[in-house]
Protein backbone atom coordinates (compact mmCIF):
# COMPACT_ATOMS: atom_id res chain seq x y z
CA UNK A 1 0.00 0.00 0.00
CA UNK A 2 1.51 3.71 -0.91
CA UNK A 3 2.18 5.32 1.94
CA UNK A 4 0.77 9.20 2.09
CA UNK A 5 2.50 12.28 3.44
CA UNK A 6 1.34 15.48 4.40
CA UNK A 7 3.99 18.72 4.43
CA UNK A 8 2.27 21.17 6.93
CA UNK A 9 3.92 24.28 6.87
CA UNK A 10 3.18 27.71 8.94
CA UNK A 11 4.17 31.12 9.36
CA UNK A 12 4.67 34.05 11.34
CA UNK A 13 5.22 37.46 9.32
CA UNK A 14 6.91 40.80 9.24
CA UNK A 15 5.03 44.40 8.48
CA UNK A 16 6.71 43.51 5.14
CA UNK A 17 4.29 40.56 4.67
CA UNK A 18 7.50 38.49 4.69
CA UNK A 19 8.00 35.44 6.71
CA UNK A 20 9.89 36.29 9.84
CA UNK A 21 9.49 32.36 11.19
CA UNK A 22 8.88 29.60 9.21
CA UNK A 23 8.02 26.56 10.57
CA UNK A 24 6.60 22.86 8.80
CA UNK A 25 6.10 19.23 9.50
CA UNK A 26 6.11 15.95 7.53
CA UNK A 27 3.28 13.79 8.79
CA UNK A 28 2.28 10.30 8.34
CA UNK A 29 -1.85 9.12 7.89
CA UNK A 30 -1.41 7.61 10.78
CA UNK A 31 -0.04 11.42 12.92
CA UNK A 32 3.16 10.28 12.98
CA UNK A 33 5.49 13.60 12.76
CA UNK A 34 8.65 11.76 10.63
CA UNK A 35 10.26 15.69 10.10
CA UNK A 36 10.04 18.87 11.48
CA UNK A 37 11.71 22.07 10.81
CA UNK A 38 11.12 25.80 12.29
CA UNK A 39 13.68 28.75 11.52
CA UNK A 40 14.20 32.23 11.61
CA UNK A 41 14.53 33.93 7.90
CA UNK A 42 17.44 36.00 7.52
CA UNK A 43 16.99 39.45 6.19
CA UNK A 44 13.55 39.15 7.81
CA UNK A 45 14.03 38.58 11.51
CA UNK A 46 15.77 41.12 13.51
CA UNK A 47 15.83 43.29 10.08
CA UNK A 48 12.19 43.66 9.58
CA UNK A 49 9.65 44.62 11.98
CA UNK A 50 7.25 41.76 13.13
CA UNK A 51 3.81 42.24 11.91
CA UNK A 52 1.37 43.88 14.41
CA UNK A 53 -2.01 45.08 13.98
CA UNK A 54 -2.17 48.43 14.57
CA UNK A 55 -5.85 48.99 15.56
CA UNK A 56 -5.32 46.14 18.11
CA UNK A 57 -5.95 46.69 21.38
CA UNK A 58 -2.93 46.59 23.43
CA UNK A 59 -3.54 43.41 25.61
CA UNK A 60 -3.59 41.69 21.80
CA UNK A 61 -1.35 38.96 20.78
CA UNK A 62 -0.72 40.73 17.20
CA UNK A 63 -0.70 44.57 19.09
CA UNK A 64 2.09 46.58 18.17
CA UNK A 65 2.53 46.85 22.28
CA UNK A 66 2.90 43.28 22.25
CA UNK A 67 6.03 43.48 19.45
CA UNK A 68 8.94 44.08 21.44
CA UNK A 69 7.72 40.72 23.92
CA UNK A 70 6.97 38.39 20.93
CA UNK A 71 10.93 39.29 19.99
CA UNK A 72 12.31 38.70 23.18
CA UNK A 73 10.47 35.13 22.69
CA UNK A 74 11.99 34.78 19.83
CA UNK A 75 15.43 35.83 21.28
CA UNK A 76 14.62 32.91 23.77
CA UNK A 77 14.52 30.19 21.28
CA UNK A 78 17.61 31.15 19.39
CA UNK A 79 19.39 31.24 23.03
CA UNK A 80 18.07 27.91 23.93
CA UNK A 81 18.54 26.23 20.05
CA UNK A 82 15.22 25.82 19.33
CA UNK A 83 15.52 28.00 16.36
CA UNK A 84 18.25 29.15 13.59
CA UNK A 85 18.96 32.02 11.65
CA UNK A 86 18.60 30.71 7.99
CA UNK A 87 18.47 32.21 4.91
CA UNK A 88 15.03 31.45 2.09
CA UNK A 89 17.65 29.49 -0.01
CA UNK A 90 18.43 26.41 2.37
CA UNK A 91 14.71 26.48 3.01
CA UNK A 92 14.38 25.76 -0.61
CA UNK A 93 16.53 23.39 -0.26
CA UNK A 94 15.41 21.26 3.05
CA UNK A 95 11.70 21.99 0.87
CA UNK A 96 13.45 20.26 -2.39
CA UNK A 97 14.48 17.25 -0.18
CA UNK A 98 11.55 16.45 1.53
CA UNK A 99 9.75 16.45 -2.50
CA UNK A 100 11.93 13.92 -3.21
CA UNK A 101 11.95 11.46 -0.06
CA UNK A 102 8.30 11.60 0.78
CA UNK A 103 6.31 13.30 -2.03
CA UNK A 104 3.72 14.77 0.37
CA UNK A 105 0.37 16.63 -0.52
CA UNK A 106 0.83 20.49 1.02
CA UNK A 107 -1.27 22.15 3.36
CA UNK A 108 -1.62 24.89 5.46
CA UNK A 109 -4.23 26.64 7.47
CA UNK A 110 -5.48 29.78 5.25
CA UNK A 111 -2.45 28.24 2.22
CA UNK A 112 -3.07 31.03 0.42
CA UNK A 113 -1.80 33.30 3.19
CA UNK A 114 1.40 31.45 3.88
CA UNK A 115 1.64 30.48 0.05
CA UNK A 116 1.93 33.93 -0.54
CA UNK A 117 3.70 35.11 2.51
CA UNK A 118 6.80 32.75 1.27
CA UNK A 119 6.83 33.84 -2.35
CA UNK A 120 7.33 37.50 -1.31
CA UNK A 121 10.65 35.87 1.14
CA UNK A 122 11.87 33.71 -1.46
CA UNK A 123 10.79 29.93 -0.28
CA UNK A 124 9.18 28.33 -3.10
CA UNK A 125 6.18 26.32 -2.23
CA UNK A 126 5.45 25.85 -5.77
CA UNK A 127 7.39 22.99 -6.29
CA UNK A 128 4.74 21.49 -4.75
CA UNK A 129 2.38 19.23 -7.30
CA UNK A 130 -0.72 18.23 -4.78
CA UNK A 131 -1.79 20.98 -2.04
CA UNK A 132 -5.14 21.94 -0.28
CA UNK A 133 -6.31 24.72 2.38
CA UNK A 134 -6.53 23.22 5.44
CA UNK A 135 -8.92 25.46 6.91
CA UNK A 136 -11.39 25.46 4.27
CA UNK A 137 -11.15 21.40 4.70
CA UNK A 138 -11.83 21.92 8.10
CA UNK A 139 -14.21 24.52 7.69
CA UNK A 140 -16.52 22.51 5.50
CA UNK A 141 -16.16 18.91 7.52
CA UNK A 142 -16.11 19.47 11.17
CA UNK A 143 -17.08 23.45 11.21
CA UNK A 144 -20.44 22.89 9.79
CA UNK A 145 -21.64 20.32 12.21
CA UNK A 146 -23.96 20.93 14.94
CA UNK A 147 -21.71 19.31 17.63
CA UNK A 148 -18.89 21.77 16.53
CA UNK A 149 -21.33 24.88 16.11
CA UNK A 150 -23.03 23.77 19.64
CA UNK A 151 -19.60 23.18 21.35
CA UNK A 152 -18.12 26.93 20.60
CA UNK A 153 -21.79 28.59 21.74
CA UNK A 154 -21.25 26.81 25.13
CA UNK A 155 -17.70 28.03 25.58
CA UNK A 156 -18.48 31.51 23.90
CA UNK A 157 -16.29 31.33 20.62
CA UNK A 158 -17.06 33.42 18.28
CA UNK A 159 -15.73 35.34 15.21
CA UNK A 160 -14.65 39.37 16.54
CA UNK A 161 -17.93 40.69 15.10
CA UNK A 162 -19.88 37.76 16.54
CA UNK A 163 -21.43 36.83 13.56
CA UNK A 164 -20.34 32.85 13.52
CA UNK A 165 -18.27 30.53 15.45
CA UNK A 166 -14.93 30.86 15.61
CA UNK A 167 -13.02 28.80 12.82
CA UNK A 168 -9.85 29.77 13.76
CA UNK A 169 -6.71 27.04 14.24
CA UNK A 170 -6.84 27.28 17.51
CA UNK A 171 -10.44 26.61 18.23
CA UNK A 172 -10.37 24.02 15.72
CA UNK A 173 -7.65 22.15 17.22
CA UNK A 174 -8.95 22.81 20.96
CA UNK A 175 -12.44 20.82 19.41
CA UNK A 176 -10.79 17.73 17.80
CA UNK A 177 -8.68 16.86 21.38
CA UNK A 178 -11.69 17.88 23.37
CA UNK A 179 -11.90 14.64 25.01
CA UNK A 180 -8.06 14.93 25.93
CA UNK A 181 -7.23 14.48 29.24
CA UNK A 182 -5.43 17.36 29.12
CA UNK A 183 -6.81 20.71 27.00
CA UNK A 184 -4.69 21.92 24.64
CA UNK A 185 -2.76 25.68 25.71
CA UNK A 186 -3.63 28.49 23.59
CA UNK A 187 -2.15 28.85 20.41
CA UNK A 188 1.04 30.35 20.92
CA UNK A 189 1.65 31.72 17.11
CA UNK A 190 5.12 30.30 17.02
CA UNK A 191 5.30 28.95 13.47
CA UNK A 192 6.44 25.31 14.21
CA UNK A 193 4.63 24.61 16.96
CA UNK A 194 1.77 25.98 15.59
CA UNK A 195 1.65 23.60 12.50
CA UNK A 196 3.12 20.76 15.24
CA UNK A 197 1.01 21.24 17.90
CA UNK A 198 -2.28 22.77 16.31
CA UNK A 199 -2.58 21.75 12.54
CA UNK A 200 -1.47 18.65 12.56
CA UNK A 201 -4.34 17.63 15.24
CA UNK A 202 -6.82 19.01 12.95
CA UNK A 203 -5.73 17.17 9.91
CA UNK A 204 -4.94 13.89 11.65
CA UNK A 205 -9.24 14.28 12.69
CA UNK A 206 -9.96 14.49 8.84
CA UNK A 207 -7.73 11.66 7.89
CA UNK A 208 -9.33 9.20 10.57
CA UNK A 209 -12.64 9.28 8.73
CA UNK A 210 -11.93 10.33 5.48
CA UNK A 211 -10.42 9.84 2.19
CA UNK A 212 -7.42 12.02 1.24
CA UNK A 213 -9.82 12.59 -1.79
CA UNK A 214 -12.01 13.80 -0.13
CA UNK A 215 -9.97 16.23 2.44
CA UNK A 216 -8.37 17.79 -0.60
CA UNK A 217 -11.81 18.21 -2.85
CA UNK A 218 -13.00 19.90 0.45
CA UNK A 219 -9.84 22.12 1.14
CA UNK A 220 -9.87 23.73 -2.58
Amino acid sequence: MKKHYYLIVDTETTQNQTVADFGAVVMNRKGAIVEQFGVLLDGHFGTLPLFAATDAPAEAFFSTQSRSRRVKHYEGLLANGQRSICSPTLVNLWLARILGQYKPVLTAYNIAFDFGKCRNTGIDLGIFSQKFCLMKSAKNMIGTTADYVDWCKQRDLWTAKRTRVSMTADTMAKYVCRDAYNALADEPHTALEDARDYEALILLSLLKNNTQKTILGAGQ
